[in-house]
């Protein structure tokens, strides 16, 4: 079970610069869903209005600290991307760095996603995605999700993004399929998509 077409092989320091060129074009009232802790702050453009999203209170503690140490004056919102606390078409663009993977139910996030959207609004999302069918490494994502969904903060490995954000209406403008270097699962499938609302 081979992928004779298998997309670039890059290192995780090739796959950081390409995440912060991604993350840097969004522009207006950017809202990233799943913010995290705060690790694409230093990406984002200076004319960026951040609005964080993160369900985790100890992350978003932290990502509230360095919220205000990168000058963003909203404080982090919890919620979760199923269900985001914000008006209809009230942010110009929305991002999310391996997220994707793990919301509970993918078109209900996306579906929200859209909803506060203005009409053809940016998306930009980074996530770790399913392997090509007929390949050795799905077959092992397909293993290892159930162990990884448990002890990884919901991390669905065999996620298919791509197909998710296609049938929830966005159109891709720049879309890189990559394999990134890792230790003993070997290179990881990972989807950075740049697109818009359909």
């Amino acid at each position: 079970m081979t992928d004779r077409t298998s997309p670039p092989l890059i290192d995780d320091d090739a796959l950081d610069e390409l995440e912060r060129e991604f993350v840097g074009r969004v522009r207006g009232r950017v809202l990233e869903i799943g913010a995290g802790d705060g690790e694409n702050f230093g990406a984002l453009h200076p004319d960026v209005t951040w609005i964080g999203l993160e369900p985790d209170a100890d992350r978003r503690t932290e990502l509230a600290t360095r919220a205000r140490e990168w000058r963003h004056e909203a404080a982090p919102i919890d919620g979760v991307a199923e269900r985001i606390p914000l008006p209809d078409a009230s942010v110009d663009a929305v991002v999310g760095t391996y997220v994707l993977c793990s919301v509970t139910d993918p078109a209900a996030a996306l579906a929200e996603v859209r909803r506060v959207l203005v009409p053809g609004g940016r998306v930009v999302f980074v996530d770790h995605v399913v392997a090509p069918p007929r390949t050795v490494k799905r077959v092992v994502q397909r293993t290892a999700t159930p162990l990884s969904v448990r002890f990884c903060h919901g991390c669905h490995w065999d996620r298919d993004t791509a197909a998710n954000l296609a049938a929830a209406g966005f159109a891709g403008d720049d879309v890189r399929r990559l394999r990134v270097r890792a230790g003993l699962f070997g290179p990881v499938p990972t989807l950075l998509f740049d697109g818009h609302a359909g």
